[in-house]
């Protein structure tokens, strides 16, 4: 399967998921800072209030995508954590009384693979017969892998 399968709805595929599989040629503790240091996230994904914390609540400020009525504010909170292993967030628009009610959840998982790291994220709560959750699950699925992981790796190819 190629990686761009992996992000398209194919066949039987689960319209409710997105599942994301990328190796990273760095190691666990490089990507592992990278998705939790405040001021590393901010440089490759969104910028936002975020916090190693389970409970924490903040915002992350990205482009609005008027097609999924996205207003371009996330509120997430922090679910779980295992360091340098595991993160778990809930994302949600934070105004969505314009249109988008999606609640889902993203899971990060890195897996140490050879001197790097094989990255796994996990994205949730897309309603199988709703529209607009559909589109949302199309548009992401795709931007997970062309725009935020090739950002981090970048990032990572920059800093180390």
């Amino acid at each position: 399967m190629t990686d761009d399968a992996l992000n398209t709805p194919q066949g039987d595929e689960d319209p409710t998921v997105v599942h994301v599989d990328q190796f990273l040629a760095h190691p666990p503790t490089t990507v592992w800072r990278a998705l939790t240091e405040p001021d590393l996230l901010a440089q490759w994904m969104m910028p936002g209030d975020f916090r190693l914390e389970v409970g924490h609540r903040y915002t992350m400020e990205a482009v609005p995508v008027p097609a999924t009525n996205f207003s371009g504010t996330v509120q997430a909170e922090v679910l779980a954590y295992e360091p340098e292993r595991m993160l778990r967030l809930s994302w949600a628009d934070a105004y969505p009384e314009r249109g988008n009610d999606m609640v889902s959840t993203v899971t990060w998982t890195l897996e140490p693979e050879g001197r790097g790291t094989r990255l796994f994220l996990v994205q949730k709560g897309f309603e199988a017969g709703n529209e607009l959750h559909q589109r949302a699950r199309r548009i992401m699925g795709g931007g997970w892998k062309s725009h935020v992981i090739a950002a981090l790796e970048r990032f990572l190819d920059k800093t180390d």
